[in-house]
């Protein structure tokens, strides 16, 4: 049964709610270092602390927008395509913190389905009023392309996957990237999605200033080079 364009803006606004909610039931300070077998302290693909502020951002602005579009978009076709992976990534999104809790694989699976439903919606999304709905989901989607890819160094490097802490980083800044680039060449042009991931290489770089520096070199370069990109999608 097809769900009407109606119903899928009450879902999606309910769904964006549930997702703003979980940090004040659950309260998560990241993954605990000894929940893998090799333990991840400071681990060097992970970005400092500072960079989750912009889970605030993104909270709020998909809140605002999920609302709007049921208050003033609840009828309008072009927010439909949208609609349906948005809501599936949010209501995953809902449940990740105690799952997060419990178990680094399932939270690295659940992220994963996050990220790839968050960048259909971004694909879907009209550049119609772009700054109520195609802007928020671009740093939401930009922001969980740089944590999918931290999620797998940690989860490589924790269950100690051929490689360490330094060598399973680079991978994840590199698959990173690779999404980031493929996702601009899709014309995606939003630019929030390119500053979202900007923001994690750059609190990767602060993070390993004091070594590995390679790491610190490695996201610096792949931060110019997102900036890069997405300035080509704008001029051509």
């Amino acid at each position: 049964m097809m769900l009407s364009n109606r119903a899928l803006a009450i879902l999606t606004s309910t769904a964006a709610l549930a997702f703003a909610l979980g940090p004040f039931i659950t309260a998560f300070d990241g993954f605990d270092p000894n929940a893998y077998p090799v333990p991840q302290d400071s681990p060097p693909g992970q970005p400092a602390g500072y960079a989750f502020a912009i889970w605030g951002p993104i909270y709020l602005w998909l809140l605002a927008s999920t609302g709007i579009g049921l208050l003033a978009r609840a009828d309008d076709s072009d927010w439909a395509p949208s609609r349906a992976p948005l809501l599936i990534s949010l209501t995953i999104g809902a449940i990740w913190l105690p799952v997060a809790e419990q178990s680094p694989v399932w939270a690295t699976i659940l992220i994963w389905g996050m990220l790839v439903s968050a960048l259909i919606a971004l694909r879907r999304a009209p550049s119609k009023d772009r700054w109520l709905l195609q802007a928020p989901i671009g740093l939401y989607a930009g922001w969980l392309t740089a944590a999918s890819c931290v999620s797998i160094a940690l989860l490589g490097a924790g269950y100690d996957i051929v490689f360490g802490q330094t060598v399973w980083a680079a991978i994840a800044i590199a698959i990173a990237l690779a999404i980031t680039i493929t996702t601009l060449r899709l014309r995606l042009v939003t630019p929030t999605y390119a500053i979202a991931v900007i923001w994690a290489l750059l609190a990767i770089v602060s993070q390993n200033l004091a070594g590995p520096i390679s790491i610190a070199i490695l996201a610096g370069i792949g931060a110019i080079i997102v900036a890069l990109a997405h300035l080509k999608t704008r001029v051509t």
